[in-house]
């Protein structure tokens, strides 16, 4: 079990219930792997998703997380909803926790409506992103990927590259990954590192993309939140590429056993060259598979009365 209610954020879950959370996913990915994906660890419970913000990964994902796990799901569209006759978010909870909902999963484009809300339903709430503030699973997916590599997070050395001012997925993998004893590096254009960045835990800010990225263990590139961002913070794309972006020359400053990750969707030739998105050193298609391990454990354990499997 987790001690809080809800799955909002890392920065205030503990190091403890990080572990936990990737030693279940890691028996989870089991199942997720096998030809039988069913399993009993949601039956008889369900899941709904309420997403003002639009996403291929991680909504598909909780869904199928959901299923593989004997659990039923619903998916509230939107622009198709009552949202649309001016019906509050809170409203809109309270309706699909009074359905009976066990969890729901909300994403929103304002920061903090997860945390502010959660407390006014039954239902467990997880977090899928709120503005630029936390995308929880998504970091301890991350980190899961990581976990399959390497032997311990203690003193290893994270290269995260690019729109970290508008990245909610940075600032979860901070939380965490510092709560576990990682380092990590960071680059982007200063007008893309959002103030009070260097006050974060273990993060150290790097004066060019190389000088992160030498002997590195793992390299995360962002994709640039053009939807978030005024106009004039890059040059232009190209421009961004080159000086920012990594391709094979500069993950090879990286350790030899080094792993390239990325939170999707990839701009090729932007933050990543095209060719390096589908080098042997690229786990993106393994994080997307760990995306769903992760959201099975997270689910088990918000709504099991049980510490482990």
């Amino acid at each position: 079990m987790l001690k809080n209610k809800d799955l909002l954020g890392l920065k205030d879950i503990s190091r403890e219930e990080i572990l936990l959370i990737l030693e279940t996913a890691e028996h989870m990915k089991k199942v997720v792997c096998s030809p039988n994906k069913k399993s009993p660890y949601f039956t008889g419970k369900s899941m709904a998703t309420l997403f003002y913000e639009n996403s291929t990964r991680t909504k598909s994902s909780f869904e199928f997380a959901c299923s593989y796990m004997g659990g039923s799901f619903s998916s509230l569209n939107v622009a198709t909803s009552s949202v649309n006759k001016g019906e509050s978010v809170l409203d809109t909870l309270k309706t699909i926790d009074s359905f009976g909902t066990d969890v729901i999963v909300i994403r929103h484009s304002q920061s903090g409506i997860p945390h502010t809300f959660a407390p006014h339903v039954k239902a467990h709430i997880i977090n899928a992103g709120d503005g630029m503030n936390e995308h929880p699973t998504q970091a301890l997916l991350d980190m899961l990927t990581l976990k399959q590599n390497f032997d311990t997070f203690q003193d290893m050395q994270i290269a995260i590259l690019g729109d970290i001012k508008h990245s909610r997925v940075a600032r979860s993998n901070i939380w965490g990954l510092s709560k576990l004893g990682a380092q990590i590096r960071i680059y982007g254009p200063g007008t893309l590192l959002p103030a009070g960045i260097e006050k974060m835990p273990n993060v150290k800010i790097c004066s060019s993309v190389k000088e992160a990225v030498k002997d590195a263990d793992a390299v995360m590139g962002l994709r640039l939140q053009l939807e978030r961002m005024a106009k004039g913070l890059i040059p232009s794309m190209g421009e961004f590429h080159k000086k920012f972006g990594v391709d094979e020359q500069i993950l090879s400053l990286a350790k030899k056993d080094a792993i390239l990750l990325h939170p999707g969707p990839v701009n090729r030739n932007v933050e990543l060259s095209y060719d390096v998105v589908d080098c042997p050193q690229s786990f993106i298609n393994e994080q997307v598979t760990n995306g769903v391990a992760v959201r099975m454990a997270v689910m088990y354990l918000l709504t099991s009365n049980k510490q482990v499997l």
